[in-house]
């Protein structure tokens, strides 16, 4: 009878700590399924009238020139050539509006940037403005000229 005894109460343990690992186990598993879910972005809820993408196209597409001319006469001011004041202005442009983006959670680039000198007191600026916030992506062409003294 203690044999017996002994064997159920081993049994009996040994039972429960599969019952335990069990549940772990289990835990684990859906604490991966959640975190899951929340890398996937399915937690948040699809805002379709979202137009964060539109509103940041419009005003970069508005900004971009003035900032540009506006650099490129400091640079010019500050003895550069127009051209290379220019390229250095619009590659700072560039660079500000990618940070913005950042903070705003939306990535705004402007690719193949070109500066070239169309006449002695006449730059003219060309690229394609990219912006993307995950759920909708947008690129404009753009295309102006800086007159600098």
């Amino acid at each position: 009878m203690y044999m017996q005894t002994r064997h159920s109460n081993e049994d009996r343990d040994a039972g429960q700590m599969l019952l335990a690992t069990g549940v772990v186990l289990l835990m684990s598993l859906l604490s991966m399924a959640i975190f899951g879910v929340k890398v996937a972005g399915l937690t948040m809820p699809y805002e379709t009238a979202s137009d964060g993408v539109l509103v940041a196209s419009l005003e970069a597409v508005d900004a971009i020139p003035e900032l540009t001319e506006a650099r490129t006469q400091l640079w010019i001011d500050g003895g550069l050539e127009p051209l290379e004041a220019g390229e250095t202005a619009y590659q700072s442009v560039h660079d500000d509006l990618l940070h913005h983006g950042e903070l705003r959670g939306i990535e705004i680039k402007i690719i193949n940037m070109q500066v070239n000198e169309t006449s002695a007191t006449t730059l003219h600026f060309t690229g394609e403005l990219g912006i993307s916030d995950g759920s909708a992506m947008l690129t404009t062409l753009i295309s102006f000229d800086v007159v600098h003294a």
